[in-house]
């Protein structure tokens, strides 16, 4: 096999990175110590240690990639115009489009010190802690979904108005594009949702894409979010869409998916459903949720899109993550809890 000439374990790709960003980041200065992350499913993702200080970089995969995927370019825009705001974000530090020192486009941010949990069930924290953070990773999205987006330069970040007819659109391709078998529970969801799409929102706003616990930095103690990751999927569109995706973890079950499913969650402090969608209410001065099965069921069936994308992506062997084919292969699993949400509701 050809050894990959951009691969960073390589000293003389280490030097053309430190030579780059020595040039275009003030204050950075090499040698440079790399770790890669391997938790990830998308772009392939690196801490950077110096004497000065510590960054995050992140690069978009090598190989074919599903339509609109990996838009890292987003994700730094996004980044850079969030700072000012109260939205918890990495310090955008440079975006590279020179493919000729990593092989694809990459970029710098600051790092944020803190806790990456990845089980919603919190079990490192306390009863009272896991309430907390529940209740903050609500107050921080509604604190993206209360954002300006004119005031800060994202007035064309996304086209106003028929958000989920695209965004149904979009998912189907990519999950046709990445599709080896036949998901009946899929099949369901993409019927389902065109026939039940709700109306266009009141209002516009920024959405994550893929807000999660996981796409956070918290405090160890859970009493405060310090940064919201993973910016790539972000657009303008329907808030509920990114609150749906959040809360989907209590549709999910505990034993595939670390979901809220067979387990009680008053006995370890976790808030019910309910009580989120009222505190999000509160905070961004809505009156009730809406259509929020279908809000759930689109969150689902492009869920079973993503883990589609990772799965094909590690049958061609350019996935970013060892696990990214174990994980893939639970887009059956997700599809069929869809399923069976959208045949509970008639």
């Amino acid at each position: 096999m050809t050894a990959d000439p951009f691969d960073l374990a390589r000293p003389e790709v280490q030097d053309r990175l430190t030579a780059c960003l020595e040039q275009a980041v003030p204050g950075f200065r090499g040698p440079v110590r790399l770790h890669r992350f391997t938790n990830g499913q998308s772009n392939p993702t690196f801490r950077l240690d110096t004497d000065g200080g510590s960054y995050v970089l992140r690069k978009q995969p090598a190989g074919k990639l599903l339509p609109k995927a990996h838009q890292i370019d987003r994700e730094y825009r996004v980044l850079s115009a969030l700072g000012p705001t109260p939205v918890p974000v990495p310090a955008a530090l440079h975006y590279c489009t020179d493919t000729g020192i990593l092989g694809t486009p990459f970029y710098l941010m600051g790092h944020v010190a803190g806790a990456t949990f990845g089980d919603m069930r919190l079990p490192e924290l306390t009863p009272d802690q896991r309430r907390t953070v529940c209740f903050r990773l609500i107050e921080t999205l509604a604190a993206l979904h209360e954002v300006d987006v004119a005031a800060v330069g994202l007035g064309d970040y996304g086209r106003p108005g028929g958000f989920y007819e695209r965004q149904i659109a979009v998912w189907t391709r990519n999950y046709r594009a990445a599709e080896t078998d036949r998901i009946e529970g899929m099949e369901a969801l993409i019927a389902w949702l065109p026939a039940n799409m709700p109306k266009d929102p009141e209002r516009t706003t920024l959405v994550h894409g893929d807000f999660r616990l996981e796409n956070c930095i918290a405090a160890e103690d859970g009493s405060e979010i310090r940064a919201v990751l993973d910016w790539e999927l972000s657009t303008l569109g329907e808030p509920l869409a990114d609150l749906g995706y959040h809360l989907m973890h209590h549709y999910m079950p505990a034993d595939d998916f670390g979901g809220y499913v067979g387990i009680d969650i008053a006995a370890l402090g976790l808030p019910a459903e309910a009580e989120l969608l009222d505190h999000y209410a509160r905070l961004t001065g809505r009156p009730t949720i809406n259509d929020w099965t279908f809000h759930v069921a689109f969150a689902l069936f492009r869920s079973v899109g993503i883990l589609q994308g990772v799965y094909a992506r590690a049958l061609q062997g350019n996935a970013s993550s060892p696990y990214a084919l174990e994980r893939g292969r639970k887009a059956r699993l997700v599809a069929d809890v869809g399923r069976r949400l959208i045949e509970a509701r008639g």
